[in-house]
């Protein structure tokens, strides 16, 4: 879950530190996801009084857990990949770990692909099967009109 060259520039630009408003405005969330991943333990903005301030650490900590959560990692797997980030400066054992869950979660969404492929094609049979009878219950194929289908 390493953050792409483009999200890295566009970090750049941003002041060293944001308030809980615009730190949301930031990464297209609300304040209320924010405290949400503050309360369990993923970020920890600095408090100036009781005002909630995001460093460039938060943003992109938040960064990676946006992308965590869109690739469907729990967020149980996401804290341990951050916390993996933390403990190895080299990010060795970070990436290991990465690879495993990114080959597991991969595997998972083949099954679903698979699971959802086979619901689809039984779906579109029974909506066949009950078009036909529908046409055979009318006694006869109601005409297709000619011209316009609008």
């Amino acid at each position: 879950m390493t953050e792409s060259g483009a999200s890295e520039r566009a970090d750049e630009q941003l002041p060293d530190m944001l308030g809980i408003h615009e730190a949301a405005q930031h990464l297209d969330v609300t304040m209320r996801t924010l405290r949400f991943y503050e309360d369990k333990g993923l970020i920890a903005p600095q408090r100036v009084g009781t005002t909630r301030i995001y460093g460039k650490r938060e943003i992109g900590r938040m960064q990676l857990i946006l992308r965590g959560k869109r690739l469907g990692f729990s967020i149980r797997e996401i804290k341990e990949f951050l916390d993996l980030y933390d403990v190895d400066p080299e990010h060795v054992e970070q990436v290991r770990k990465l690879l495993v869950k990114v080959s597991e979660r991969i595997s998972e969404l083949r099954r679903q692909k698979r699971a959802i492929e086979q619901t689809l094609a039984e779906l579109r049979l029974i909506e066949q099967q009950s078009k036909d009878w529908l046409d055979g219950a009318n006694g006869t194929a109601q005409p297709k009109s000619k011209g316009n289908d609008d």
